[in-house]
Protein backbone atom coordinates (compact mmCIF):
# COMPACT_ATOMS: atom_id res chain seq x y z
CA UNK A 1 0.00 0.00 0.00
CA UNK A 2 2.83 2.69 1.27
CA UNK A 3 4.56 2.21 -2.48
CA UNK A 4 1.82 2.34 -4.21
CA UNK A 5 -0.16 5.76 -3.18
CA UNK A 6 0.96 8.85 -1.72
CA UNK A 7 0.95 9.89 1.44
CA UNK A 8 -2.33 11.82 1.52
CA UNK A 9 -4.08 9.16 -0.86
CA UNK A 10 -3.11 6.68 1.73
CA UNK A 11 -5.29 8.12 4.16
CA UNK A 12 -8.54 8.22 1.95
CA UNK A 13 -10.24 4.86 2.45
CA UNK A 14 -9.67 6.26 6.30
CA UNK A 15 -11.47 9.27 6.46
CA UNK A 16 -14.21 7.76 4.09
CA UNK A 17 -15.50 5.15 7.04
CA UNK A 18 -14.21 7.29 9.80
CA UNK A 19 -15.73 10.50 9.46
CA UNK A 20 -16.18 13.04 7.02
CA UNK A 21 -13.04 15.18 7.17
CA UNK A 22 -13.68 18.37 8.46
CA UNK A 23 -11.30 21.21 6.57
CA UNK A 24 -12.10 20.97 2.77
CA UNK A 25 -10.52 24.24 2.48
CA UNK A 26 -6.97 22.74 2.36
CA UNK A 27 -8.43 20.00 -0.23
CA UNK A 28 -7.21 20.42 -4.17
CA UNK A 29 -8.77 18.82 -7.02
CA UNK A 30 -6.50 17.07 -9.23
CA UNK A 31 -7.12 17.05 -13.06
CA UNK A 32 -6.26 14.21 -15.26
CA UNK A 33 -7.18 13.75 -19.11
CA UNK A 34 -7.90 9.76 -19.42
CA UNK A 35 -9.13 9.53 -23.25
CA UNK A 36 -10.51 12.00 -25.51
CA UNK A 37 -12.55 14.09 -23.70
CA UNK A 38 -12.74 12.31 -20.53
CA UNK A 39 -11.19 13.20 -17.45
CA UNK A 40 -10.69 12.14 -14.08
CA UNK A 41 -10.83 13.65 -10.59
CA UNK A 42 -9.16 13.21 -7.92
CA UNK A 43 -9.83 15.07 -4.11
CA UNK A 44 -10.56 13.69 -0.68
CA UNK A 45 -12.58 10.86 -1.66
CA UNK A 46 -13.44 8.16 -4.52
CA UNK A 47 -12.13 8.97 -7.71
CA UNK A 48 -14.43 10.67 -9.93
CA UNK A 49 -14.84 10.14 -14.29
CA UNK A 50 -16.39 13.01 -16.27
CA UNK A 51 -17.13 13.19 -19.72
CA UNK A 52 -17.27 16.78 -21.27
CA UNK A 53 -18.95 17.67 -24.66
CA UNK A 54 -21.87 19.33 -26.95
CA UNK A 55 -24.22 17.65 -24.89
CA UNK A 56 -22.70 18.68 -21.24
CA UNK A 57 -21.15 17.17 -18.31
CA UNK A 58 -21.48 13.78 -16.85
CA UNK A 59 -20.12 12.49 -13.77
CA UNK A 60 -19.16 9.16 -12.24
CA UNK A 61 -19.33 9.74 -8.24
CA UNK A 62 -19.70 12.65 -6.27
CA UNK A 63 -16.83 12.81 -3.11
CA UNK A 64 -18.18 14.87 -0.36
CA UNK A 65 -20.75 17.85 -0.56
CA UNK A 66 -18.51 20.45 0.24
CA UNK A 67 -15.99 20.03 -2.46
CA UNK A 68 -18.78 20.43 -4.90
CA UNK A 69 -18.16 24.22 -5.63
CA UNK A 70 -14.00 23.13 -6.32
CA UNK A 71 -15.37 20.10 -8.58
CA UNK A 72 -17.18 22.24 -10.79
CA UNK A 73 -14.36 25.00 -10.50
CA UNK A 74 -11.97 21.86 -11.59
CA UNK A 75 -14.70 20.66 -14.77
CA UNK A 76 -15.25 24.31 -16.05
CA UNK A 77 -11.07 25.06 -15.78
CA UNK A 78 -10.59 22.14 -18.32
CA UNK A 79 -12.36 24.36 -20.80
CA UNK A 80 -13.90 21.86 -22.71
CA UNK A 81 -17.37 23.36 -22.21
CA UNK A 82 -19.38 25.12 -20.18
CA UNK A 83 -22.53 23.50 -20.24
CA UNK A 84 -23.16 22.18 -16.70
CA UNK A 85 -23.57 18.53 -14.92
CA UNK A 86 -26.18 17.01 -16.10
CA UNK A 87 -25.77 13.70 -14.53
CA UNK A 88 -24.35 11.80 -12.12
CA UNK A 89 -23.57 8.28 -11.81
CA UNK A 90 -23.03 6.99 -8.62
CA UNK A 91 -20.87 3.07 -8.30
CA UNK A 92 -22.02 2.49 -4.89
CA UNK A 93 -23.20 4.15 -1.74
CA UNK A 94 -20.77 4.43 0.29
CA UNK A 95 -20.42 7.97 1.76
CA UNK A 96 -17.22 8.81 0.31
CA UNK A 97 -18.24 8.27 -3.34
CA UNK A 98 -22.12 9.86 -2.92
CA UNK A 99 -21.65 11.99 -0.37
CA UNK A 100 -22.03 14.97 -3.10
CA UNK A 101 -25.48 13.54 -4.38
CA UNK A 102 -27.06 16.40 -2.91
CA UNK A 103 -24.99 19.19 -3.83
CA UNK A 104 -25.00 18.14 -7.51
CA UNK A 105 -28.85 17.82 -7.26
CA UNK A 106 -29.53 21.14 -6.42
CA UNK A 107 -27.40 22.31 -9.11
CA UNK A 108 -29.60 20.42 -11.29
CA UNK A 109 -27.81 17.05 -12.08
CA UNK A 110 -30.27 13.87 -12.25
CA UNK A 111 -28.21 11.17 -10.09
CA UNK A 112 -28.32 7.76 -11.57
CA UNK A 113 -27.75 4.40 -9.63
CA UNK A 114 -28.79 0.98 -9.02
CA UNK A 115 -32.17 0.03 -7.72
CA UNK A 116 -30.17 -1.04 -3.95
CA UNK A 117 -28.29 1.32 -4.00
CA UNK A 118 -30.77 4.02 -3.96
CA UNK A 119 -32.16 1.66 -0.68
CA UNK A 120 -29.15 1.77 1.06
CA UNK A 121 -28.69 5.61 0.80
CA UNK A 122 -32.56 6.31 1.90
CA UNK A 123 -32.29 4.09 4.87
CA UNK A 124 -28.81 4.52 5.92
CA UNK A 125 -26.80 1.15 6.50
CA UNK A 126 -24.55 -0.25 8.73
CA UNK A 127 -21.19 -0.61 6.73
CA UNK A 128 -18.86 -3.44 7.88
CA UNK A 129 -16.73 -6.30 6.81
CA UNK A 130 -18.72 -9.21 8.46
CA UNK A 131 -19.58 -10.02 11.43
CA UNK A 132 -17.36 -9.22 14.39
CA UNK A 133 -15.05 -7.71 11.41
CA UNK A 134 -12.02 -4.96 12.05
CA UNK A 135 -14.16 -2.52 10.21
CA UNK A 136 -17.83 -0.67 11.05
CA UNK A 137 -19.23 2.19 10.68
CA UNK A 138 -22.96 2.97 10.65
CA UNK A 139 -24.04 5.44 7.61
CA UNK A 140 -27.21 8.00 8.06
CA UNK A 141 -29.36 8.17 5.40
CA UNK A 142 -29.26 10.53 2.35
CA UNK A 143 -31.54 13.78 2.22
CA UNK A 144 -34.14 13.32 -0.29
CA UNK A 145 -32.08 16.01 -2.99
CA UNK A 146 -29.39 13.32 -2.82
CA UNK A 147 -31.65 10.13 -3.60
CA UNK A 148 -31.20 8.81 -7.06
CA UNK A 149 -34.18 9.76 -9.43
CA UNK A 150 -33.32 7.14 -12.28
CA UNK A 151 -32.20 3.67 -11.02
CA UNK A 152 -31.42 0.09 -13.17
CA UNK A 153 -31.75 -3.32 -12.30
CA UNK A 154 -29.10 -4.90 -14.35
CA UNK A 155 -27.85 -2.42 -16.49
CA UNK A 156 -28.17 0.72 -17.94
CA UNK A 157 -27.35 2.50 -21.37
CA UNK A 158 -26.63 6.40 -22.01
CA UNK A 159 -26.09 8.21 -25.31
CA UNK A 160 -24.31 11.27 -24.01
CA UNK A 161 -21.58 13.38 -25.84
CA UNK A 162 -21.83 10.33 -29.04
CA UNK A 163 -20.80 8.11 -27.17
CA UNK A 164 -22.74 4.80 -25.79
CA UNK A 165 -22.02 4.74 -21.92
CA UNK A 166 -22.87 1.41 -20.21
CA UNK A 167 -23.27 1.13 -16.55
CA UNK A 168 -23.00 -2.42 -15.52
CA UNK A 169 -24.83 -3.72 -12.18
CA UNK A 170 -22.67 -6.36 -10.38
CA UNK A 171 -24.39 -7.79 -7.26
CA UNK A 172 -22.78 -9.28 -4.29
CA UNK A 173 -19.35 -7.83 -5.23
CA UNK A 174 -18.53 -4.56 -3.17
CA UNK A 175 -21.81 -3.86 -2.17
CA UNK A 176 -25.10 -5.39 -3.52
CA UNK A 177 -25.62 -2.12 -5.60
CA UNK A 178 -22.61 -1.76 -7.76
CA UNK A 179 -22.30 -0.12 -10.95
CA UNK A 180 -19.27 -0.02 -13.36
CA UNK A 181 -19.39 2.67 -15.73
CA UNK A 182 -18.13 2.16 -19.22
CA UNK A 183 -17.23 4.61 -21.36
CA UNK A 184 -17.44 2.56 -24.94
CA UNK A 185 -16.00 5.12 -27.63
CA UNK A 186 -13.01 6.16 -25.19
CA UNK A 187 -12.35 3.02 -24.01
CA UNK A 188 -12.22 3.67 -20.50
CA UNK A 189 -14.46 1.96 -17.22
CA UNK A 190 -14.67 3.84 -13.93
CA UNK A 191 -14.46 0.34 -11.93
CA UNK A 192 -16.05 1.92 -8.22
CA UNK A 193 -14.30 0.34 -5.12
CA UNK A 194 -14.87 -3.06 -7.42
CA UNK A 195 -10.88 -2.29 -8.25
CA UNK A 196 -8.85 -0.29 -5.66
CA UNK A 197 -4.61 0.58 -5.78
CA UNK A 198 -4.53 0.83 -1.46
CA UNK A 199 -3.93 -2.52 -1.04
CA UNK A 200 -6.21 -5.40 0.27
CA UNK A 201 -9.61 -4.10 -1.09
CA UNK A 202 -12.18 -3.62 1.36
CA UNK A 203 -15.80 -5.84 0.45
CA UNK A 204 -18.48 -4.78 2.56
CA UNK A 205 -20.17 -8.05 3.53
CA UNK A 206 -22.96 -6.42 5.65
CA UNK A 207 -23.95 -4.27 2.62
CA UNK A 208 -24.62 -8.06 0.62
CA UNK A 209 -21.16 -7.81 -0.82
CA UNK A 210 -18.57 -10.79 -1.20
CA UNK A 211 -14.94 -11.41 -1.96
CA UNK A 212 -16.68 -14.21 -4.65
CA UNK A 213 -18.39 -11.58 -6.30
CA UNK A 214 -15.57 -8.86 -6.30
CA UNK A 215 -13.44 -11.52 -8.32
CA UNK A 216 -16.53 -12.54 -11.02
CA UNK A 217 -17.06 -8.77 -11.48
CA UNK A 218 -13.05 -7.88 -12.11
CA UNK A 219 -12.64 -11.09 -14.33
CA UNK A 220 -16.15 -10.10 -16.35
CA UNK A 221 -14.56 -6.34 -16.68
CA UNK A 222 -11.32 -7.25 -17.88
CA UNK A 223 -13.11 -10.04 -20.38
CA UNK A 224 -15.58 -7.03 -21.45
CA UNK A 225 -13.06 -4.36 -22.66
CA UNK A 226 -10.42 -4.21 -24.91
CA UNK A 227 -6.48 -4.96 -23.79
CA UNK A 228 -5.82 -1.00 -23.92
CA UNK A 229 -8.42 0.38 -22.11
CA UNK A 230 -7.80 2.63 -19.00
CA UNK A 231 -9.02 1.85 -15.96
CA UNK A 232 -10.16 4.10 -13.31
CA UNK A 233 -9.81 2.18 -9.52
CA UNK A 234 -12.00 3.76 -6.88
CA UNK A 235 -8.96 4.65 -5.36
CA UNK A 236 -5.81 5.40 -6.32
CA UNK A 237 -3.97 6.56 -9.59
CA UNK A 238 -4.92 5.90 -13.37
CA UNK A 239 -4.53 1.80 -13.92
CA UNK A 240 -4.75 -0.55 -17.23
CA UNK A 241 -6.00 -3.77 -17.67
CA UNK A 242 -3.03 -5.49 -16.46
CA UNK A 243 -3.23 -3.89 -13.60
CA UNK A 244 -6.99 -5.04 -12.78
CA UNK A 245 -5.77 -8.42 -13.66
CA UNK A 246 -2.88 -8.52 -11.35
CA UNK A 247 -5.58 -7.36 -8.68
CA UNK A 248 -7.85 -9.91 -9.56
CA UNK A 249 -4.91 -12.68 -8.73
CA UNK A 250 -4.19 -11.00 -5.46
CA UNK A 251 -8.06 -11.90 -4.54
CA UNK A 252 -8.31 -15.61 -5.86
CA UNK A 253 -4.89 -16.12 -4.56
CA UNK A 254 -5.79 -15.19 -1.49
CA UNK A 255 -9.00 -16.32 -0.89
CA UNK A 256 -7.71 -20.13 -1.85
CA UNK A 257 -5.50 -19.96 0.58
CA UNK A 258 -8.47 -19.14 3.50
CA UNK A 259 -10.48 -21.61 1.38
CA UNK A 260 -8.19 -24.49 2.26
CA UNK A 261 -7.74 -23.69 5.54
CA UNK A 262 -11.49 -23.72 6.32
CA UNK A 263 -11.78 -26.89 4.58
CA UNK A 264 -8.94 -27.81 7.29
CA UNK A 265 -11.32 -26.63 10.25
CA UNK A 266 -9.17 -24.56 11.34
CA UNK A 267 -10.58 -21.54 12.73
CA UNK A 268 -10.04 -17.75 11.63
CA UNK A 269 -7.91 -16.95 14.54
CA UNK A 270 -5.25 -20.01 13.98
CA UNK A 271 -5.05 -17.99 10.55
CA UNK A 272 -4.55 -15.18 12.39
CA UNK A 273 -1.98 -16.59 14.38
CA UNK A 274 -0.71 -18.56 11.63
CA UNK A 275 -0.22 -15.75 8.76
CA UNK A 276 -1.70 -17.76 6.30
CA UNK A 277 -1.39 -14.39 4.18
CA UNK A 278 2.21 -13.60 4.90
CA UNK A 279 3.19 -13.99 1.34
CA UNK A 280 0.84 -10.95 0.69
CA UNK A 281 1.88 -8.81 3.39
CA UNK A 282 2.91 -5.95 0.56
CA UNK A 283 -1.21 -5.16 0.27
CA UNK A 284 -1.74 -4.86 4.27
CA UNK A 285 -2.78 -1.15 5.45
CA UNK A 286 -3.88 0.49 7.82
CA UNK A 287 -7.42 0.64 6.42
CA UNK A 288 -7.28 -3.13 5.63
CA UNK A 289 -4.93 -4.99 7.62
CA UNK A 290 -3.88 -8.36 6.26
CA UNK A 291 -5.69 -9.74 9.42
CA UNK A 292 -9.10 -7.73 8.36
CA UNK A 293 -8.69 -9.28 5.31
CA UNK A 294 -8.88 -12.85 6.27
CA UNK A 295 -11.58 -11.80 8.37
CA UNK A 296 -13.46 -10.73 4.96
CA UNK A 297 -12.56 -13.72 2.72
CA UNK A 298 -13.75 -16.20 5.91
CA UNK A 299 -17.03 -14.03 6.51
CA UNK A 300 -18.00 -14.40 2.39
CA UNK A 301 -17.06 -17.26 2.35
CA UNK A 302 -18.86 -18.78 5.45
CA UNK A 303 -22.43 -16.68 4.30
CA UNK A 304 -22.05 -18.93 1.06
CA UNK A 305 -21.24 -22.12 2.61
CA UNK A 306 -18.47 -21.59 -0.06
CA UNK A 307 -15.48 -23.26 2.39
CA UNK A 308 -17.14 -26.79 1.59
CA UNK A 309 -16.76 -26.45 -2.26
Amino acid sequence: MRKLLSAVLLLLPCIAFAQTPQDFSKVAIKVSKVSGNIYMLQGAGGNIAASLGDDGVIIVDTEYAPLADKIAAALKGIGVTDKPVRFAIDTHYHDDHSNGNPAWGARGATIIANENLRKRLEAGSSIGNGPGGAVHVQQAPMAKAGLPMITFDDELKLYFNDEEIRVTHFPAAHTDGDGVVYFTKNRVVHMGDEFVRYGFPFVDVNAGGSVQGMIAACEKVAAMVPADAKVIPGHGELANVDDLRAYTKMMKDTMGVVQQAMARGETLSQMKSEKVLDPWQKYSGTFVSTDAWIETIYNSLSATGAEAN
